[in-house]
């Protein structure tokens, strides 16, 4: 399946792991969709209280 998405490696301390996977499970997700929704999520709110977040190579 191709897809255009970024792999990345993220550590987590076993416990909240753990609270995530639980929730992502009542919410019928996988753990990688959870985690992109909670990180889509974050920058939503961010975005609404802030602006936009204009992306260049200066940013990163």
């Amino acid at each position: 399946m191709a897809t255009n998405k970024v792999q990345t490696g993220i550590r987590f301390e076993p416990e909240l792991l753990n609270k995530i996977t639980y929730i992502s499970k009542k919410n019928k997700r996988s753990l990688n969709a959870q985690l992109e929704f909670l990180a889509q999520s974050c920058v939503d709110e961010y975005e609404k209280e802030n602006g936009e977040i204009i992306i260049d190579n200066e940013n990163l």
